[in-house]
């Protein structure tokens, strides 16, 4: 029990904190690390989740071809955090469901 509560929000939290290095590069016009928090991060974070098809997407969105433009990429990558923000209840769900609404309260109240 302990295990599968602490795997959902371990993946819960992963996942606000992929979003959050997102929103910071989108916000800072950082393209480059835009490109490597979606190619390597959201994919990892995807599989790990078995999000399969977000993690192909995100795959796709790097090496599938060159972009138009800037201006094109950053539609894409606006349209991925879209797609983890829409993710966000159902994990956080998941995690809640397993027994921890808030990650300290649940180690607190397992190791007292």
């Amino acid at each position: 029990m302990l295990h599968r509560t602490m795997n959902a929000v371990v993946t819960q939290m992963a996942l606000d904190d992929l979003l959050a290095d997102l929103w910071h590069a989108r916000r800072t016009g950082d393209l480059g690390r835009l490109a490597f928090v979606t190619y390597c991060e959201v994919r990892r974070w995807a599989r790990g989740a078995g999000e399969t098809a977000l993690a192909e997407h995100a795959s796709e969105m790097i090496i599938a071809s060159p972009h138009a433009s800037r201006a094109r990429f950053l539609e894409e990558v606006d349209a991925l955090i879209r797609e983890l923000e829409s993710l966000q209840p159902k994990f956080r769900k998941s995690a809640q469901s397993s027994g921890a609404a808030m990650p300290g309260m649940a180690l607190g109240a397992r190791a007292g």
